[in-house]
């Protein structure tokens, strides 16, 4: 698969398909994305694996799961496919992503960029450490909706 005719301009997020608290993340991100700024794609999905590879992850585990050595995060990639491919983890991923989105989003994110990255990060790795405890784990990847598939890859 050719990702970078298949993205185009836009951002892959990358995130945990077993995480309740990663599936709702992807849910609300799609309600928002108006402009169609984003895709998405389950960690575990053969069509990210080579992506995955190229920036350190084990192809055949997740890089998210709780199973894995990976940073337990969600992954958002920019120009993915290119020589410009730029991956950005935890909370800059998070920002990044805000950022595709209509107003008033952008302005949170360069409000979340003004607090010092180790100490959002941190944050963040006590959510990433907690997310199943409180929004529980999926047997499976929940499916989109026929509205929503185009935006998966």
């Amino acid at each position: 698969m050719d990702l970078a005719a298949t993205l185009g301009s836009r951002l892959l997020v990358i995130y945990d398909g077993h995480c309740g608290l990663c599936n709702r993340t992807v849910r609300w991100l799609l309600a928002r994305d108006r402009h169609d700024r984003l895709r998405f794609a389950p960690s575990l999905s053969p069509q990210v694996a080579a992506l995955l590879a190229r920036h350190g992850f084990m192809p055949d585990s997740s890089p998210i799961g709780p199973s894995s050595s990976g940073p337990g995060t969600i992954l958002v990639i920019r120009a993915a496919g290119t020589p410009a491919e730029t991956l950005h983890t935890r909370s800059a991923a998070v920002a990044v992503a805000l950022a595709e989105l209509p107003r008033p989003w952008p302005l949170a994110a360069r409000l979340l960029r003004l607090i010092p990255r180790p100490l959002r990060d941190t944050a963040y790795r006590l959510i990433a450490r907690w997310r199943y405890s409180i929004w529980g784990r999926l047997a499976a990847c929940p499916l989109p909706t026929p509205e929503q598939r185009a935006h998966f890859l």
